[in-house]
């Protein structure tokens, strides 16, 4: 009689859900990139050094080179059968400083970061002074010339609602639709400690390649008397990337939240 061999199970994978804070301004961003540091690079190898496993880390998006995230939300998936309290504390014993775990959850098997998020809130701070700052300089833009703060205001709330924000998309990474539906516009103020310290918010069921450094730049055009406030519905209608205002730099841009 012959026998036949029966393979062996596959491993049952453990999905887990990492709450991630970084400083950008080293990396090429969160994607892996050749000869470049990346966030997902280096979480990646720590997760190898902690698995013994090849484990790809998916996020609710890639942040640019420069960009930063207060709580960016990733996923990956393992054979091993390690408690979530441990994986956190493992990760932030190798991980490099600019990159924290603040929280690890096992959470279903299908959930996955980026198909699952219904909207993220970025903030970008300004230094509105003409005095620089020793401490914020890594994440903050300094514009020393005043701006007026109640047109950028308004400026912003006319890219609340269904649009199509083409005029605001960098080049690259391809999309099926440049439509994106922003939530809500907000601009904070009159911070405890720095008084000419601004953070422009931004929420929206998703963001296009730089849409908020370009929204940004935008804006403070529109702060500087450069444009005015119905010109960025005309930017905005023509949805060509030229009429808008330059990119804002990537050190002052924050991935706030991601909502599920």
């Amino acid at each position: 009689m012959s026998s036949t061999k029966t393979k062996a199970p596959a491993p049952l994978l453990k999905t887990f859900k990492l709450l991630l804070e970084y400083d950008g301004t080293r990396y090429s961003g969160w994607q892996v990139q050749k000869k470049r540091h990346s966030i997902q690079g280096v979480l990646q190898e720590a997760l190898k050094r902690l698995t013994g496993e090849k484990i790809h880390v998916t996020a609710s998006g890639r942040t640019d080179a420069g960009v930063h995230a207060l709580a960016q939300v990733a996923h990956f998936k393992t054979s091993r059968h390690f408690k979530a309290e441990k994986i956190q504390e493992a990760l932030n014993g190798i991980l490099p400083d600019a990159v924290a775990v603040k929280a690890v959850e096992e959470v279903h098997p299908d959930f996955h970061a980026q198909m699952d998020a219904k909207s993220k809130l970025y903030c970008y701070l300004i230094l509105n002074d003409r005095a620089p700052s020793a401490f914020l300089h890594r994440f903050s833009w300094q514009v020393k010339r005043p701006l007026d703060w109640d047109q950028i205001h308004r400026a912003l709330e006319i890219l609340v609602g269904e649009h199509d924000f083409k005029s605001f998309q960098s080049v690259g990474t391809p999309v099926k639709s440049t439509v994106r539906k922003v939530h809500w516009v907000g601009i904070q103020e009159r911070f405890h400690d720095h008084p000419n310290l601004y953070a422009i918010q931004i929420e929206a069921n998703g963001f296009l390649k730089q849409m908020v450094r370009n929204i940004v730049g935008t804006a403070v055009q529109v702060g500087r008397g450069m444009f005015d406030v119905q010109e960025v519905k005309r930017i905005l209608d023509a949805k060509d990337r030229r009429k808008a205002g330059p990119a804002a730099p990537a050190k002052g841009l924050f991935l706030v939240e991601v909502k599920y």
